[in-house]
């Protein structure tokens, strides 16, 4: 046990103490590096719902569920997609989430808080799929055929969603929901520096979703019952 204690001492030399900094800040160069990379890469892609351009689909990123409903967050990312809707900035939105076990529905519970919010049903695509990020961008290009979307999520987290999804080959623009500084807010923004690590290894391979699945027509047969 002493001899564990022992290993976990700073060095004593100022050679020593100066390569422990000069590893730290490597370590810290290397976590910001991917995160970097996701800012740059969604450039000035990302704004407000005033900002959004006119788009077929809206995707909104799961968030979470609280006894079956959606969390805070997750209910402010559907406020936005609702506001979308309202202002004609799109026609369809597409929930994109985890369903991996019965008693755990994002995509229901999303779209039941969407027709709360004066969403038509006829207007919503569940995608049940949605495990990561990078899963919900590959699916809702090669499943459901979306080539241009308003992709909906927090500030924290829309310039890897826009990266991403540029990186599966849709034209994303990115609608990022405001947030109170809280403690819930600086947690998804520690999350970020190792999910962008993973997300920057997705954009480089670009492999497949752990669910891919045959092709569905669901946001092609919600466009078209919105032009009759």
């Amino acid at each position: 046990m002493r001899e564990r204690v022992a290993r976990l001492r700073l060095p004593r030399t100022r050679r020593g103490q100066r390569r422990l900094v000069q590893g730290l800040m490597v370590v810290c160069v290397l976590a910001l590096v991917p995160a970097t990379w996701m800012r740059l890469g969604a450039g000035d892609r990302v704004g407000t719902t005033a900002d959004a351009p006119v788009r077929d689909v809206a995707v909104v990123f799961g968030a979470g569920l609280w006894n079956g409903r959606p969390t805070p967050y997750l209910a402010h990312r559907l406020d936005a997609a609702a506001e979308l809707y309202r202002t004609g900035k799109v026609k369809v939105v597409l929930v994109t989430g985890d369903n991996s076990r019965v008693e755990y529905d994002e995509p229901d519970a999303m779209r039941t808080y969407l027709t709360g919010r004066g969403v038509p049903d006829e207007r919503i695509v569940s995608d049940y799929a949605g495990f990561d990020s990078w899963d919900s961008c590959v699916r809702a290009k090669k499943i459901f055929g979306v080539d241009r979307a308003v992709l909906v999520s927090q500030g924290f987290h829309i310039h890897r969603a826009v990266t991403l999804c540029r990186s599966a080959g849709i034209d994303a623009y990115g609608v990022g929901v405001d947030e109170p500084r809280d403690s819930v807010w600086y947690y998804g923004g520690v999350r970020e520096l190792a999910a962008s690590g993973k997300a920057a290894l997705d954009a480089l391979f670009r492999p497949d979703p752990r669910f891919l699945g045959p092709e569905e027509p669901g946001v092609a047969e919600a466009l078209a019952s919105g032009a009759r």
